[in-house]
């Protein structure tokens, strides 16, 4: 049975992170569910909607990403994973991260949790840019204001 994946983050990154995981696999759309948790709203009001999303779920294996340790989002999803068996929560959210949990989704929970960790951190790397080459003005090239 495939994982259910919720993400719970700040407004509006739960639903941009699900637009990406879409764009990459249109086929995921039934097994990532989403919470953007607004400023505005209280946290009991959030942990209830995020019951709600995953209320016709409590069969299937669930997989909470949050975006921040610490922060509401992740307060509410630890509220809304305990005590479940078969639920397990991952802060840290990022793309690579939920790339690897929707392409690994058929696979059993704890194996998949040790996926997305490890796409969530091979996906963090400092990346070597060259600095663009400025053009070198030899004395004996012509001016281009001479022609």
């Amino acid at each position: 049975m495939n994982t259910l994946i919720l993400l719970i983050a700040h407004a509006p990154l739960a639903h941009a992170a699900r637009a990406c995981a879409l764009h990459v696999f249109p086929d995921c759309g039934d097994a990532v569910r989403v919470l953007d948790v607004r400023p505005d709203a209280a946290p009991e009001a959030s942990l209830q909607e995020a019951k709600a999303l995953i209320a016709d779920a409590a069969e299937r294996p669930l997989l909470v990403l949050t975006d921040l340790f610490g922060a509401t989002p992740c307060n509410i999803a630890q509220r809304l994973v305990e005590g479940r068996s078969g639920a397990r929560l991952v802060t840290g959210l990022n793309l690579p991260m939920l790339l690897r949990a929707v392409s690994y989704r058929a696979e059993a929970l704890d194996l998949l949790v040790q996926r997305a960790l490890v796409g969530g951190t091979q996906g963090v790397m400092q990346v070597a840019v060259q600095t663009p080459q400025k053009p070198v003005h030899n004395t004996h090239d012509q001016d281009p204001q001479d022609h």
